[in-house]
């Protein structure tokens, strides 16, 4: 099977495909794509290609519904890089309190004074801020990411509160009782000294931090945005931090306009860019690109209902489809006309998709679904 690289993948994933993969920057007609940050929007995909797999957690670089349309997987790589965005945040709410790379840049500029440390002295305390101990942070967003956040400040000694309306049962768990979970956005902006957001961009977050809720946050809070550029109206976040509503605003995602602000850090997109995520990611995505290309199973996608069943058969049929009534009834009818015994099924769905797997020990060919209505995409996985 071929994968196109995207961009540059950590060699550690790579070798972990075996001998039935090929993978290179320069292929055509692939089957599975593995991406990182690259726009796929104007790619012209393949009729082979099967499945993406996102090197990282955010998709926004995928048409996540033509591929859906077209009955291509999107993976991406939750928690892989939870970590590496987690240090960093800890190290942005230091950055957003202390005037630290300012205080930095300042003491370089006077390095070769004559009276260097009496100036040091004298001019120091234009860089001073407050400790976070005892502060309120308000974490958007209980994922892997929000849940490791609001963990260590605990750790550090903040109040933390947390939102997510949609926070799984597993982050439940490991979100430290000492986190007040609450259900409304308002009490974390009238009571938050510090706001950090983890959510995904999504048409019902972009610009969620605008100038209504900005108007309902803490006179002089501090806000930290290493999730994506758009969940902010940037215009909206310059007028309070020149009105000093805010009081300094840190971001992985910078522009043009922001870092030219007072009060503004603009980070590199450094969230995860550490070696321990890059490998932590392109491990999982290969891993879940050779799991679906091998075995149909399906673990982490963006697009289609996780599935993850070990193969017992020689076949396994492998349906995508619309999630629509009396699927399974057309489905298994095919597969009584065409005289096969069903020894597992399985089928799950997700939004307007739904995935089917039939393990079998008989042949059959995937023509035999050709004319049944909202069947996406058919593979048959053979031994």
């Amino acid at each position: 099977m071929r994968i196109k690289l995207f961009n540059k993948i950590d060699q550690v994933g790579l070798d972990l495909f075996d001998k039935d993969f090929y993978y290179a920057e320069d292929i055509d007609n692939e089957d599975g794509i593995l991406v990182r940050s690259a726009s796929l929007h104007d790619y012209e995909f393949p009729k082979e290609l099967k499945a993406i797999a996102r090197a990282g957690a955010g998709v926004n670089n995928i048409p996540i519904e033509s591929c859906s349309k077209k009955g291509i997987v999107v993976f991406n790589t939750p928690g892989a890089n939870a970590n590496a965005v987690k240090e960093l945040t800890l190290c942005a709410l230091l950055l957003a309190s202390r005037k630290i790379v300012e205080g930095v840049n300042w003491t370089r500029s006077i390095a070769n004074e004559d009276d260097f440390s009496q100036l040091v002295e004298k001019g120091k305390g234009q860089f001073a801020g407050p400790e976070i101990a005892s502060k309120k942070l308000g974490v958007i967003g209980l994922g892997a990411i929000g849940v490791n956040v609001a963990n260590a400040a605990i750790k550090l000694g903040m109040d933390v509160l947390g939102y997510d309306p949609y926070i799984s049962v597993n982050a439940a768990w490991n979100l430290s009782k000492w986190v007040k979970h609450v259900t409304n956005l308002d009490e974390i902006f009238a009571s938050c000294d510090y706001v950090t957001i983890h959510i995904p961009s999504t048409p019902e977050t972009k610009g969620l931090i605008n100038k209504a809720a900005i108007a309902k946050m803490k006179e002089g809070v501090r806000l930290l945005n290493l999730a994506r550029g758009d969940l902010i109206i940037e215009d909206d976040v310059i007028e309070a931090l020149r009105s000093r509503k805010i009081s300094y605003y840190v971001t992985d995602f910078g522009s043009k306009k922001l870092v030219k602000e007072e009060n503004v850090l603009c980070l590199p997109h450094l969230g995860a860019s550490t070696p321990e995520s890059e490998e932590n990611c392109a491990k999982l995505a290969v891993k879940e690109l050779m799991d679906y290309l091998q075995n149909g199973n399906i673990r982490n996608s963006i697009n289609l209902p996780s599935i993850v069943e070990p193969r017992t058969t020689s076949v396994r049929i492998c349906i995508i489809h619309r999630n629509v009534p009396n699927m399974l009834a057309k489905l298994t009818t095919v597969i009584g006309e065409s005289g096969i015994n069903i020894e597992n099924m399985y089928n799950k769905a997700k939004g307007d998709y739904a995935y089917t797997i039939i393990d079998t020990e008989s042949h059959v060919d995937k023509e035999a679904f050709d004319h049944v209505d909202n069947v996406i995409r058919v593979r048959i996985i053979k031994d």
